[in-house]
Order: structure tokens, then sequence, then C-alpha cells
């Protein structure tokens, strides 16, 4: 075995170590003493410093990330009450609402995907989420059905990435300051509509709503029935969104355009591909599929929709396809890494109640942490953010 592989096994056994230094402190473990959590921890966090020494950078510095953070959290955790720590770590609730949590974000990551794939930045999924919640719940009051509303909350977020490309890939302008007046003006308008056809009582509490779907099967199996055996249909329609946009961009001919419109849109144009056509329909596509992750938020989550409901989740969208390197695969796994902290953070105001507020910030850390390049770096696509020459 090449020296390289060894890193990389090294590597990810850091990984492990550092997990099971926070889970051997935590039901249904619940080791009290410090010492277990520190020696894992330590151990994970050598395995990584090994990793980086032997040349594997990325998986290097997820075990010294892993190990350093499973010794600080095994250490609180042996330091906490039985108590508590039963109320917050129950892993069904907490892997359940990981999946609810991790959905917007995985649709508009996938929406960011298809954008920035074919060399657009697209900073506007913040304003598409949300007007896709606005439209999902105004669309489902109008018509009566939650399937239409989210039919209008996804054409309203692709009109809104039309807008967008239009500057983009026509005036060639600054993508990022587009995309930044993309949610400013998406903020604007949907607060002045809501007012405007609500009023001050807000949206009305008999909107109808994505269902949920119990499986069977799923629903008596002990403890994946917790988890999986009733889960929101849009939940079930972001996995297999994952899965058919990694077809689609990887394993057919579409895909292929796609790509070559980000990474090399001459050579494109040279083999009879419109990098501009591409591009608008990818822009549109990303528009519509981060709306429908807005509308999960209002017609299938929250149920109601407020002013500036996604509270920056578009930008953690955009963080989750940074760290997962423009892959859907990655993308998932770490839209459920970013779900997961926020299913936590809603649970560790029970060992302070007054520093809730604080716990909330939990996700957006992980999202800075993620960004800066502790757990890697990404390379985009090589046109990405590249006006077209004609």
């Amino acid at each position: 075995m090449s020296g390289w592989a060894t890193a990389r096994r090294v590597g990810w056994a850091g990984v492990v170590l550092g997990g099971l230094a926070f889970f051997v402190a935590v039901p249904p473990l619940l080791v009290r003493t410090p010492v277990v959590p520190v020696v894992l921890g330590l151990a994970g966090a050598a395995a990584g410093a090994w990793a980086l020494r032997a040349g594997e950078r990325r998986i290097g510095w997820y075990g010294v990330a892993a190990g350093l953070a499973g010794l600080a959290g095994g250490i609180a955790a042996t330091q906490s009450g039985e108590g508590n720590l039963e109320r917050v770590v129950v892993w069904s609730a907490l892997l359940a609402a990981m999946l609810r949590y991790a959905t917007p974000l995985l649709f508009a990551a996938l929406g960011g995907l298809f954008s920035e794939r074919s060399g657009v930045i697209n900073i506007g999924l913040e304003g598409m989420m949300l007007m896709g919640a606005f439209f999902g719940v105004w669309g489902a009051d109008v018509t009566g059905t939650w399937v239409l509303g989210l039919v209008i909350g996804a054409l309203a977020g692709g009109l809104l990435a039309l807008v967008h490309a239009v500057f983009s890939v026509s005036l060639r302008a600054d993508q990022i300051v587009s995309g930044t007046a993309i949610n400013f003006l998406a903020l604007g308008l949907t607060g002045y509509l809501v007012v405007d056809i609500y009023g001050e009582q807000g949206t009305p509490d008999n909107v109808s709503e994505v269902p949920d779907v119990t499986i069977p099967v799923l629903e008596d199996i002990p403890f994946v029935g917790d988890v999986l055996g009733q889960m929101n249909l849009l939940i079930w329609l972001g996995l297999l969104t994952a899965l058919l946009t990694w077809v689609v961009v990887f394993r057919t001919p579409p895909g292929l355009r796609l790509r070559s419109a980000g990474e090399n849109p001459l050579a494109a144009e040279t083999a009879g591909v419109s990098p501009a056509r591409v591009r608008y329909l990818a822009v549109t596509v990303s528009g519509m599929l981060a709306a429908v992750g807005g509308a999960y938020l209002s017609i299938g989550f929250v149920h109601s929709f407020t002013q500036n409901m996604t509270a920056g989740k578009g930008f953690i969208a955009l963080a989750v396809l940074i760290c997962g390197r423009w892959r859907p695969g990655a993308a998932l796994a770490f839209a459920l890494l970013f779900g997961f902290s926020t299913a936590l953070a809603q649970r560790l105001p029970v060992f302070s109640p007054s520093a809730a507020t604080l716990f909330q910030t939990l996700p957006y850390v992980i999202t800075l942490i993620a960004v800066a390049g502790v757990i890697g770096r990404s390379i985009p696509p090589a046109a990405l953010g590249r006006p077209l020459q004609k």
C-alpha cells in the first residue's frame, strides 16, 4: 500500500476517533470520566497531524478538527448532568430534525450547483428561496392545493433567477453585485406583498400543506422508524433530486455541455454549444430549485410565511455547495452536517436557557469554520464568475 493511501486511512481513523471521543460521553454509553474522551480526542488529532505531515492535507485537517472537537465536546458532556444529556441527545429525534433542517439547504445548494457549474456565481440563492417561500404560500392559498403552490413558488424563483441571468450573461454585469441586488429585491418585494395582501394578521392558518409520507415497513423498525418512518414528502424529493442531479450533471450529454460552459466556454462554443443559452437555462433551473427549498420552509415545515423567514439559509446553502466541491453527494453530506448542527442548537438551551440565543449561532459558526478552509479548500469551475467574451 502506498504512503498516500496510508496517510488517507490514518486521517480517516483520526476522524473516527474524534467522533468516538464525543459519542462515548453521551447517551447511550454515558462515560462519566473525562479521561476517555481526552485520550480518544488526542489520538484523533495526532492521527490527523500525522496524515498532514505525510502529505494528505484535506483528510489530515479532517482528523485534527474532529479530534479537537470531539475532545472538547466529550469533556463538556462528562461535566453535564445525565438528565440533561438524556433530554438533549435523543439520536432518533436529532436525526429526524437533521433531515428537516437540511432539506431547504439541499435544494438551494443543488440549485447553486447548476448555476455555478455553468460559470455563473449565484449569490442570489437567498432571495430566490424567499420568493419561493412567499409565492408557495400565496399559490397554495389562492389555488387551494399545495401542488400548485409549489409550482407557483418554483416559477417565481425561476423568474427572479432569469433577471439575474440577464444581468450576468447578456449585460455581463458583476455577478456578485447582481446576486446581492436580487437578494434585496426579493426581501423588499416579499415584505411588501405579505403586508399588502394579508395585512398585519399574516398568512392564514388553513393554507394547504405538503403532506408527510408514512412508510409502513420502515415505520415498524425500531429507531429507523422514528427517523424515516414518517417524513415530509419534500424531504424524500430532496434526496431524489440529489441523485438525479448527479446523473444529469455527470452522466448525460446536457450535463457535459453544462460543465463545459463553466470550465471553458470558448472551447464549448467551438464545439457547437451555446454557452449563453446553457447559462440562461442553468441559472433559471437554479432559481427554481432554490425556490422549492424556500417553499418547503413555508408550506412544508413552518406552514406560514413571515418576512425574511429564510434568515440566511441561502448563504449557508452557498457554503454547502462550496464545501461540497460543486458535487451533489458531497453537498448532501454538508447539508446534513449543517442540518444536524441546527437540530442540536435547538436542544442545547436545556443546559442554559439564558444562552439560548448564543446556541442558535452554532450553524453559522460551523459555516465560518468550513468556508475558512479548516475542512479543506475547494477548486471552483475554471470560468466561474467570468463574463462571456464575444
